[in-house]
């Protein structure tokens, strides 16, 4: 593997310099689109295009995301030689919402996700004449590609799941959370309310997240949201937790119809999905004839859930395993779309 860039190794020093500086002058260049996704919900997304690019990246965010979180990523993925696609998922982000609460995390049906991924795929990725197309995607984002992918969509070059869905780590034993959110589902008016023990949007303090330990990348999220409260989104309903654990079991048991190059990688810290499930997805992909990259998990070793937004040695790390997986698929023939533009 190539040496880390150390650029990467140094930014959180400099991290006010760089995203008032040239981290702002990149986002200043992104183009901003909208489609009409399931059941006529508008989905938004940013892209990131050079004509000297012939490589794309689309990026599949977790709960609650919104691309607007995602500048620094798509930085150093542009800066790589990448165009760069980042979707909001329904529900969240400047994507359309499903219920009159904005800040309840919802979905109708978790396949709703995974149809609009292919419809900006379609549109947005397969369309254009690229010569390789590489997805990479995080958390709830992970769970969404890996089901998208066991669709065998056409021109997957190679894909990276960050610290993807196929579990969630729950406050109670799982068939407790199943049976509970039966219960809920036979009732709207709970079917459709926050899941217990969560509600409204709040900042919590760093000293308390479970999600990264860079101080300077969680202050920024939080900024963001507090500065554009449309993007705010709080606990998930009794539905998406009982659609989402449907969702985790089936990616790990379509996992065996997956046939693009695929990476995972595992924060060795995480608190928020279950890194046993992980095991059992590689498992399936094994059993299946396609291993993940390494043959396991990747594991970053003391990182929380949020890998990409980590302290600057575990984020390079990440990073570069991806950056290097997929220069190992940048000379493979991803097929071309029929009617390139």
């Amino acid at each position: 593997m190539p040496p880390l860039n150390q650029s990467w190794l140094q930014r959180e020093n400099e991290f006010a310099a760089f995203t008032t500086g040239p981290l702002l002058d990149f986002w200043q260049q992104r183009q901003e689109e909208v489609f009409m996704g399931v059941d006529d919900v508008s989905i938004r997304f940013v892209r990131f295009t050079s004509k000297q690019h012939s490589r794309v990246v689309l990026v599949s965010p977790g709960r609650i995301e919104s691309y607007m979180k995602y500048p620094e990523l798509a930085y150093d993925l542009f800066h790589s030689g990448y165009d760069v696609v980042i979707i909001d998922h329904r529900g969240q982000g400047k994507s359309g919402r499903m219920l009159d609460d904005h800040h309840r995390g919802h979905v109708v049906r978790f396949d709703d996700y995974v149809d609009d991924l292919e419809i900006l795929w379609q549109q947005e990725i397969l369309s254009k004449p690229y010569k390789q197309r590489f997805a990479l995607a995080h958390s709830m984002g992970g769970a969404i590609l890996a089901l998208f992918l066991a669709r065998r969509p056409q021109g997957v070059t190679a894909a990276a799941l960050c610290a993807p869905m196929t579990g969630i780590k729950l406050p109670m034993p799982l068939w407790v959370a199943k049976r509970i959110a039966d219960w809920a589902e036979r009732y709207p008016k709970m079917r459709d309310n926050y899941a217990l023990g969560t509600g409204h949007w709040r900042p919590l303090p760093f000293i308390v997240n479970e999600l990264t330990h860079s101080r300077v990348r969680y202050r920024r999220f939080l900024r963001y949201y507090a500065d554009y409260p449309e993007l705010q989104v709080g606990g998930p309903t009794y539905h998406w937790v009982r659609e989402s654990i449907q969702a985790g079991e089936r990616a790990i048991a379509s996992a065996e119809n997956i046939t693009a190059p695929l990476l995972l990688l595992q924060a060795g810290d995480d608190r928020v999905v279950a890194n046993a499930s992980h095991f059992a997805f590689c498992q399936s992909l094994t059993k299946a004839g396609n291993p993940p990259y390494g043959g396991a998990p990747h594991i970053i070793k003391g990182a929380r859930h949020e890998i990409l937004f980590e302290r600057d040695a575990m984020r390079s790390e990440a990073l570069n395993a991806i950056l290097h997986f997929y220069a190992l698929h940048s000379d493979s023939s991803a097929e071309t779309a029929a009617n390139p533009s």
